[in-house]
This record gives structure tokens, C-alpha cells and sequence, in this order.
């Protein structure tokens, strides 16, 4: 039960992580989008749309590696090598994922609601995948 609930806030990390890509990587110079990340206007959204591009596919790398480490750990029986790699790239990905946010809460306590909405996620299926 506890791997179910552990396979879920993973995937949900996942998807938010996929969403956090799309908005830096393909909708950065939008003014909602920029706006959502505190860049002060237009030309400085076209400025930073080259670390935004780049940042945003971070995100979606950690997102595969959490979807690809899914689909082994629930593809391999209980002991097989198969369970133990995807296990292993789940708690890889997510824990980048927590380890990221922290990170974002080094640059300033403003950020404290986007390092929540980043690292909650992945912090709490980290946790439920080490007692699954």
C-alpha cells in the first residue's frame, strides 16, 4: 500500500515537474509566465530566456528519470534487479528534485512558496519510497 501511495506523489512530482518545463522552456516570454517568476518585464524575460530554456530541461530530465524509474520499479518482482535500478532512479530523480528546491530557498525566503510547490512533491514520495 504504502508503494502505491509513494508511486503516486512520485508521478505527481513528475507531472509538475513536466508543467515547471513547458513554462520555462516554451512559454517563458508570456507575460503570465514571466510575471509567475518574478521577472521584472518583457526585456528581461527575453534576456534570461536562454537560462530559462536550459533550467526548464532540467526539470524535464528529472521528470523522465522519475517516470522511467516508475515503470522499472513496478515492472520487476519484489527481489529482482529490475524493482531495486528503478527504485534507485526514483529516489535519484526526487531527491534532485528536494535537493533543487533547497537550493532555490538559498537565493531568498521570497522564494519559500516556489521552493514548497517544488520540493513537496517529491520530498513526501521520497520519504513513502524508503518505506515502501
Amino acid at each position: 500500500m504504502i508503494a502505491i501511495i509513494a508511486t503516486v506523489f512520485a508521478a505527481l512530482a513528475a507531472l509538475l515537474h513536466v508543467y515547471i518545463f513547458v513554462m520555462e522552456s516554451v512559454q517563458w516570454t508570456q507575460p503570465k509566465i514571466w510575471k509567475r517568476f518574478g521577472v521584472a518585464d518583457q526585456a528581461a524575460a527575453e534576456i534570461t530566456k536562454p537560462m530559462a530554456y536550459n533550467q526548464g530541461f532540467y526539470n524535464l530530465f528529472l521528470a523522465v528519470g522519475t517516470a522511467i524509474g516508475l515503470v522499472l520499479f513496478l515492472s520487476g518482482a519484489d527481489d529482482s534487479a529490475l524493482r531495486a535500478a528503478g527504485l534507485a532512479l526514483v529516489l535519484f530523480s526526487l531527491g534532485s528534485m528536494v535537493a533543487a528546491s533547497l537550493v532555490l530557498l538559498t537565493t531568498g525566503m521570497k522564494y519559500l512558496r516556489a521552493a514548497l510547490t517544488q520540493g513537496t512533491l517529491p520530498l513526501i514520495g521520497f520519504v513513502l519510497f524508503l518505506f515502501a
